[in-house]
């Protein structure tokens, strides 16, 4: 019988707080995708959530508080359900002013091959030696989340994980033990 190569551990690539804050004073050509950047590294979306956020799904639910309403695709049945993500202060400011319910948040935020390049260069220009992607913003959204104490359960829901070894990988980052 021949055994099957067991395929490496995926290395999840992530920022800490410190470099998330050099990220966000070095100079970037594009302030969409700077924005909608940190915005990942504060929220944890993903980019395909942040490209297409519209104002209609930003609500007001006390003063002074804004949330995210939309749809969360990966739940265990297949099927979707509403989430709420309260924003904290320091994301909501990176949405900019608001503009009218059917328009995009990050509304210049497109996707190409460049959009890759433009992100490693700004993060050399703030002293990363990481090979940053966008997805590094939600791998650093959970990694100090669960650095701050924020129990896995928990995280995992923030995340829409239908599976909860999914976010145990950002516990083994950090040795911490669910």
């Amino acid at each position: 019988m021949v055994k099957s190569v067991k395929p490496e551990t995926n290395q999840r690539v992530y920022l800490t707080l410190k470099e998330i804050k050099a990220m966000a004073k070095a100079e970037c050509r594009y302030d969409v995708l700077k924005r909608a950047f940190l915005f990942s590294c504060t929220t944890g979306l993903r980019w395909s959530g942040i490209q297409k956020l519209v104002w209609s799904e930003v609500e007001e639910f006390e003063p002074g508080h804004l949330r995210i309403i939309f749809k969360q695709k990966k739940i265990q049945n297949g099927g979707t359900a509403l989430q709420y993500l309260d924003l904290p202060d320091s994301a909501v400011r990176l949405m900019g002013e608001r503009k009218n319910n059917d328009e995009r948040v990050f509304k210049a935020l497109r996707y190409s091959s460049y959009t890759n390049v433009a992100l490693l260069h700004w993060a050399m220009l703030a002293g990363m030696t990481k090979h940053v992607t966008f997805h590094a913003g939600r791998h650093s959204f959970a990694v100090n989340q669960l650095a701050r104490g924020l129990d896995i359960y928990s995280l995992s829901r923030l995340l829409g994980h239908s599976e909860l070894r999914t976010t145990e990988i950002y516990a083994d980052i950090l040795g911490c033990v669910p």
